[in-house]
């Protein structure tokens, strides 16, 4: 496997910053409390801290649900989803080195929002982690409309050039599944 291109420590401390600002944002916009907050378990991971199998070529983070289940239980009750969040940073280097004005801070909070978005329709049963093939299509346009509902009014650099990079995602699923 080739040598992947990861985020430097510069990068990490705007990816961190990203990460922040997008779970007060998905917060806010869920009017979930901080208790509430911690009840979807999750991490973000960068592609240093992901294992082979966690690593794509294709999008600029994935979500994956493992099982969780706190120490020193044995009872299949105590059992939760935690979700892992892998972000591909060569992925997202390669398409910011592609797209001219595309910045990393507002690039990586609209995936990283978006991501956070899915793991609170989870939690909250308002989508299935399993859904068909045609459903995750259709939940990729809910989605993508919700970030884009967050988003539109930040005042963050550079985010009307991340929101239109994703403009074709927030048309109707059989626009993007028959083109």
């Amino acid at each position: 496997m080739e040598k992947l291109k990861k985020f430097n420590p510069d990068q990490i401390i705007t990816v961190n910053s990203a990460v922040e600002m997008a779970e007060e944002m998905v917060s806010n916009f869920y009017k979930m409390s901080a208790s509430q907050w911690l009840r979807p378990k999750y991490d973000v991971k960068t592609l240093i801290d992901l294992s082979p199998e966690e690593i794509l070529d294709e999008p600029f983070a994935q979500i994956i649900r493992y099982k969780g289940q706190k120490k020193d239980t044995s009872l299949g009750s105590s059992a939760y989803d935690f979700y892992k969040i892998c972000l591909q940073d060569h992925c997202i280097l390669m398409t910011l080195d592609r797209t001219p004005g595309l910045k990393l801070f507002p690039f990586t909070l609209y995936i990283v929002t978006h991501e956070l978005i899915h793991i609170v329709r989870f939690s909250k049963f308002l989508q299935s982690f399993d859904a068909s093939p045609e459903e995750k299509i259709a939940e990729e346009t809910r989605v993508h409309e919700d970030t884009h509902q967050i988003l539109i009014n930040v005042q963050v650099s550079g985010i009307s050039t991340v929101l239109d990079f994703y403009n074709q995602w927030r048309q109707p699923f059989d626009k993007l599944r028959n083109p």
